[in-house]
């Protein structure tokens, strides 16, 4: 039987101080606070979510296909020191004191209401330390799942590469009971290290009935590079912030976003890509399906700091409405304070093309397959980032699941 570790002092002082600081911040109002504008939470109530903790692996169905048996996932059983660290955040900063502290709330460092209550709160949470020079073949898969109706669950992932590491890290988060009421409060640190490389695959699946709220936030060091994955299907409402910083020069990232809604579903994505060194590059691609009175809103800023010359950036948001009650926002922003870059945006919101679903049906498509058909070749863009493999197929995979159940609301 495992023990739960005592937590070292670190810890219990950050929780402590995380509390006092989350009792003292309003929850952001609609309308009244910047970032905010388009998701309504005043109907939201903290205090009738009581916390607790999260679910096994296998409570929830899992959203991506995966090698379960060729993966890495959280132990309590350390690694040998060769190896990765892959273990429970509270077994990690017990057992890995040092490395934790540096780290945790190192990277996602805004403190909203939000994020204090999961800095005091979390229960779950998974911790990876890839150390230097060492390349992780299989890929390590970290799952939350929301089991206990009418509950809030705060977790946290903490990813650490040092330098010339590498790896390749699946998260899903997602319900046990798909028609379940509730909250998930999550936090993600991703650092990645001087000539690392890292890919991040982040899926939320969560109940259409609960609340979803996310901080997530990469920092980049010299000539490092992230390929970032997000895919967001489930939960009622909410808003997800996710932040890469280039701190390094020759430091890259892509960064591709996929949802698709249905019912009255409501997504929210605050994206920022900071380009705080000179020769740094980034993409950014979101793209949606969104059915039914569902909505979305994409706001998206190209952040250029001084100095940051020969900055190549891009950014994109296209959505695409089944239904003449579904509505999308989609705001792309740059900020530039240096005089040698290269910036661009593009943001397009549409409903089906006739023209296209007239060309199929006459060459023999019924509606159904047809309309099926335009949408499938809508998101294939997305499925192209990707290499052929693994992530592809699972990637590819999960949205063809979801397109099924989005395009049948």
């Amino acid at each position: 039987m495992t023990t739960v570790p005592a937590e070292p002092s670190f810890l219990v002082e950050r929780r402590a101080a995380a509390a006092s600081e989350a009792a003292g911040l309003e929850l952001p109002q609609y309308k009244g606070a910047a970032g905010w504008e388009f998701t309504p939470i005043a109907k939201l109530d903290l205090a009738a979510f009581p916390v607790a903790p999260g679910g096994a692996e296998d409570a929830a169905e899992h959203l991506l296909d995966l090698d379960l048996e060729a993966a890495v996932r959280p132990s309590a059983d350390d690694a040998t020191s060769e190896g990765p660290v892959v273990l429970p955040l509270a077994v990690a900063a017990e057992r890995h004191p040092d490395i934790v502290e540096r780290h945790l709330g190192a990277v996602v460092t805004a403190r909203t209401r939000f994020t204090a209550e999961n800095d005091a709160r979390w229960t779950d949470g998974a911790f990876v330390y890839v150390p230097r020079g060492v390349h992780v073949e299989a890929p390590i898969v970290l799952t939350t799942v929301h089991e206990q109706a009418g509950t809030a669950l705060h977790q946290r992932v903490l990813v650490v590469l040092e330098e010339d590491a590498q790896a390749e890290v699946w998260h899903q988060t997602l319900s046990a009971d798909r028609e379940a009421e509730g909250l998930v409060n999550g936090v993600v640190e991703l650092v990645v290290g001087q000539n690392a490389h890292l890919r991040f695959v982040d899926a939320q699946d969560l109940s259409e009935k609960a609340w979803n709220f996310g901080a997530q936030r990469a920092v980049v060091e010299r000539d490092g590079s992230l390929d970032w994955i997000t895919l967001g299907f489930g939960s009622r409402d909410g808003k997800v912030f996710l932040e890469t910083k280039l701190a390094g020069p020759g430091a890259s990232a892509n960064v591709t976003g996929a949802y698709a809604t249905r019912g009255r579903q409501h997504l929210d994505f605050d994206t920022l890509q900071e380009h705080a060194a000179p020769d740094t590059t980034s993409d950014l691609a979101f793209r949606g399906i969104l059915n039914g009175r569902s909505s979305s809103v994409w706001r998206g800023m190209i952040q250029v700091d001084e100095g940051a010359q020969r900055t190549d950036a891009f950014q994109e948001s296209r959505n695409l409405l089944l239904t003449k009650q579904a509505h999308a926002d989609a705001i792309p922003g740059l900020e530039i304070l240096a005089n040698d870059v290269r910036c661009t945006h593009a943001a397009a919101i549409a409903q089906i093309d006739k023209e296209q679903l007239f060309y199929l049906r006459s060459h023999g498509l019924p509606e159904p397959a047809a309309h099926r058909l335009v949408v499938e070749g809508f998101l294939q863009a997305l499925v192209e980032r990707f290499e052929e493999g693994p992530v592809r197929e699972a990637v590819a995979g999960a949205l063809e699941r979801r397109l099924a159940l989005a395009l049948g609301a």
